[in-house]
């Protein structure tokens, strides 16, 4: 079967099933799905070749500094010692080898978010509808389309209701186009001409379909494209950017003061080797290359536990942006409610309710029932979207059946539902008759009835009269359809809404209600106290919203603003008024990005969720677009930078603190491996100007490179969320990373550990002490350890949080303890690292010098804590 060779524009439905060798009702059996899978491989579209494990670890070698480190190193072994050389390289070794393995998780978390954010398809498989990964279609399968979706493959379309599908990332077109069944003659024909079929990668932006999948993969026209194939670019964050940049001009700082290290060395009488070594090390260790690669690890790691909290972040500079936002706007139904709908109140004119055998009660439920595309499934329960579901159900409890009315009126045609109409009608068979159901919002389904059916018969509408009981029905919290008929002499050829849509005969209201969520109240309160404001945007009636907003607490006492109100302002007159606005009704997805661009206008930092087609725009503009994980659609989804897996506004918070808790934990490292850095320059740099020998030999420095920045520095990362981080305002967007004191504690605790470094090497020097360069390599170390431990929280003091608070933390400083000892105390590792072995009361000297700066640290947290330095307005 050579799928890819065929005009399949060119057969019919019928033919198209028996060349594919599939069944166009029940699909493929389970069996040939696996044979077909084996022969045609998975539907994906092959990507850029990621980088090998070998090539990854080789890549910890490819630094400019590190080569010219190695190739000193092995000019030092051949005229020096051979010892010191393999010391050092070892060390490098090390050092690549921590790189490889965080390199590597950050790629796995990377990679595992991408498998869970992949798209997925509707199928039919031996009779029964299954939701797949797209990867796994196969040809021949039987797909189902909606509006939202994104075509998983390409289709021979067997069955369409108003399809339209943009096909402009295929043709440039960018008015999407009509699709429907009939075979095309012509043979060769432009692929924006070939109505009958459907395209991977297009999306629906409206009706409903089914197809046959004719090419998978790289057989697919989108795979034919080859400049389309590389489109998952590793961009990189702002925050990222921004280290890159700094990290360029803090390299050239670092180079200038070893060239400064090295002549000032050479001119005092130092071997010329010795400092060309040294030199060289530091700049290994000053040049804070990992920066960024330690802020995707956070990130990375950081999305890969939100998953855990039901957010799946799609792209990595979302997690940074969530810390900044200060709107939330979210959906009502599902995301604050429980979008478990189900219908409370029926209201029909005049008709008794204890009388539901009298009209208009029968031709309002077979509405309900058939005007419906729920389903209900072998356990009696209704399947499908929530609102339609419920009105199922409740047609099912009356006693109207959905299976005998389909069999006695089955569907002919349909008006799918859309969101500018806010009506969907679908026509019917009605002996030899047809009969048209509508439903939509009371204010969009009113105006095309002309008459109402009440228990005496048909009559004149009181619009007016039916609007007020509507607007009664949504004050008490409830969404509120109405239903419309309409019968027919012959099935109408026209697909216009405009008019079909109108003489409608009104049925009634139903009231569905959809209970607020239990947490989301706490979760509105909990943004609140951060400084955030939710914002609630429905297409519901203004009085549903109101009820609903004022008992979460998202409005005290200000103005729910409608769409139509929203449509008659200008953006400059909506900017005016739009801080005071925390409620929209009756909004068309539209307009949403109108609502975000304002807020954005004004300063605000936006988080936006939506779920249809016609979210996207929005999503994509704000600064956070969150898409619905359950009831969302395909497009919604790609547009979105986070997805919320369980559709609920308390994930959305949860998210919001978990991007707080990561950029702090980023802001530590950078705080640590900065001042950590900075404490090595000044006590090598400074060394000469006061008299003082070359404190430390190039191994020396390496180590503590190598024990300091790995395990220790990673374990930050790990660190809970500060207390009170959601009781804090949002970080503006464009602060800088060192604001709130952190530049001012990096060049002042980085000269404290060169001074403590330095007295201890005068100190031990003046009293004859032999260990001098081993006790000024112990207090280096050791310092960065308190250092490590005392920046742990930005203001609570460590004896507050507690030691063990971070066990990752405390057992990276133990070990990088042990294993300073072992290279004092191990007579195998002495020659190896230059050390002696100190006295008791040498080391208690080191001991007592390196918890220097972790008290000072911590008497700098108290003066935080009492407002006295570091205050932001």
């Amino acid at each position: 079967m050579h799928t890819e060779s065929r005009h399949w524009h060119t057969l019919s439905p019928a033919g198209t099933a028996q060349a594919l060798h599939s069944d166009a009702e029940r699909g493929l059996s389970e069996a040939e799905v696996a044979h077909r899978a084996a022969h045609y491989g998975p539907n994906a579209l092959r990507e850029k070749r990621a980088r090998s494990r070998w090539r990854m670890l080789l890549d910890q070698f490819s630094d400019f500094m590190i080569i010219v480190l190695i190739g000193a190193a092995i000019v030092s072994g051949f005229v020096g010692d051979i010892e010191d050389t393999i010391a050092i390289l070892v060390i490098i070794v090390l050092n690549a080898v921590i790189g490889f393995v965080q390199e590597y998780r950050a790629e796995q978390a990377m990679a595992a978010l991408k498998r869970m954010s992949e798209a997925g398809a509707s199928v039919i498989r031996a009779g029964r509808i299954a939701s797949i990964a797209a990867s796994e279609l196969v040809p021949g399968d039987m797909v189902l389309l909606e509006a939202g979706n994104i075509v998983p493959a390409d289709l021979r379309i067997t069955e369409a209701a108003r399809l339209r599908i943009d096909e402009s990332a295929l043709t440039g077109e960018s008015v999407a186009v009509d699709k429907q069944v009939l075979s095309l003659e012509a043979d060769e024909l432009p692929l924006g001409d070939r109505t009958c079929l459907a395209y991977k990668g297009t999306i629906v932006t409206a009706g409903r379909a089914r197809g046959l999948v004719t090419a998978t993969g790289m057989h697919t026209e989108l795979g034919k494209i080859a400049t389309l194939l590389d489109q998952d670019n590793d961009t990189r964050t702002p925050l990222q950017q921004r280290l890159a940049s700094f990290g360029k001009y803090l390299a050239l700082a670092a180079l200038a003061i070893c060239a400064i290290v090295f002549v000032v060395g050479v001119l005092r009488g130092e071997p010329l080797l010795l400092m060309f070594m040294t030199a060289v090390s530091l700049a290994v260790a000053a040049i804070p290359e990992a920066l960024p690669a330690v802020v995707t690890i956070s990130l990375a790691l950081g999305a890969r536990k939100m998953v855990q909290q039901h957010a799946l972040i799609r792209r990595l500079p979302a997690v940074e942006t969530l810390g900044s936002v200060t709107r939330i706007c979210s959906d009502k139904t599902g995301t604050l409610t429980q979008n478990r709908m189900h219908v409370s109140k029926l209201f029909v004119t005049d008709a008794q309710d204890e009388n539901r055998d009298a009209q208009p009660w029968p031709t309002l439920f077979s509405a309900m029932s058939l005007c419906n595309d729920a389903r209900m499934d072998a356990h009696g329960m209704a399947r499908g979207e929530p609102t339609e579901a419920a009105l199922l159900l409740a047609a099912h409890e009356a006693g109207w059946e959905r299976a005998a009315l389909e069999h006695k009126s089955p569907r002919a045609k349909e008006l799918p539902f859309d969101s500018e109409r806010k009506r969907m009608t679908t026509f019917h068979h009605d002996a030899d008759r047809f009969i048209a159901y509508s439903k939509g919002s009371p204010e969009s389904l009113l105006p095309c009835c002309t008459r109402m059916l009440a228990a005496a018969g048909e009559r004149n509408i009181e619009r007016d009269a039916l609007l007020q009981r509507a607007e009664r029905m949504a004050s008490e919290g409830l969404r509120v359809l109405a239903f419309a008929c309409r019968r027919w002499p012959s099935l109408p050829a026209s697909d216009a809404p405009e008019t079909l849509e109108q003489e409608l005969l009104f049925l009634g209201f139903a009231g569905l209600i959809d209970p607020p969520r239990g947490e989301a109240k706490a979760a509105v309160a909990s943004c609140r106290l951060a400084g955030i404001t939710p914002v609630m945007i429905t297409g519901d009636h203004p009085a549903t919203a109101r009820a609903i907003a004022s008992e979460l607490g998202i409005l005290d006492d200000g103005r729910v603003m409608t769409g139509v109100e929203l449509a008659a302002l200008s953006q400059q007159e909506f900017e005016t008024q739009v801080k005071q606005i925390s409620v929209y009704a009756r909004v068309d997805p539209a307009q949403k990005i109108k609502i975000v661009r304002a807020l954005q206008d004004k300063g605000e930092v936006v988080a936006m969720t939506g779920d249809g087609v016609n979210d996207a725009p929005a999503l994509k503009a704000a600064d956070v677009g969150i898409a619905m994980g359950k009831g969302g659609t395909d497009v919604a989804r790609e547009a979105a930078h986070m997805v919320l897996l369980d559709d609920n506004f308390a994930s959305i918070v949860h998210a919001v603190k978990q991007g707080r808790r990561i950029f702090d934990n980023i802001r530590k490292f950078i705080k640590y491996a900065m001042t950590g850095n900075a404490g090595e320059i000044w006590t090598i740099f400074l060394a000469p100007f006061l008299g003082l020998p070359i404190p430390l030999l190039p191994i020396h420095i390496l180590w503590v490179n190598l024990v300091t920045d790995g395990l220790p520095g990673l374990a930050l990362t790990a660190e809970p969320a500060e207390r009170g981080i959601m009781r804090r305002p949002p970080r503006p967007l464009r602060e800088s990373i060192f604001a709130h004191g952190m530049w001012q504690h990096m060049i002042w605790v980085g000269l404290l550990i060169g001074g403590t470094c330095l007295l201890t090497q005068a100190w031990a020097i003046r009293s004859g002490s032999a260990h001098w360069q081993t006790m000024v390599f112990t207090v280096l170390t050791l310092s960065q350890m308190g250092h490590v431990l005392a920046i742990r929280s930005e203001t609570d003091s460590l004896f507050r949080i507690g030691l063990f608070s971070n066990r990752m933390l405390a057992f990276a400083v133990l070990l990088t303890f042990a294993l300073q000892m072992a290279t004092i105390y191990i007579p195998a590792l002495n020659p190896i690292f230059k050390t002696e072995a100190l006295s008791l009361g040498e080391l208690a000297i080191c001991l007592a010098m390196s918890s220097v700066v972790f008290f000072a640290v911590e008497v700098e947290k108290l003066l935080i804590r009492r407002g006295l330095i570091y205050r932001t307005a």
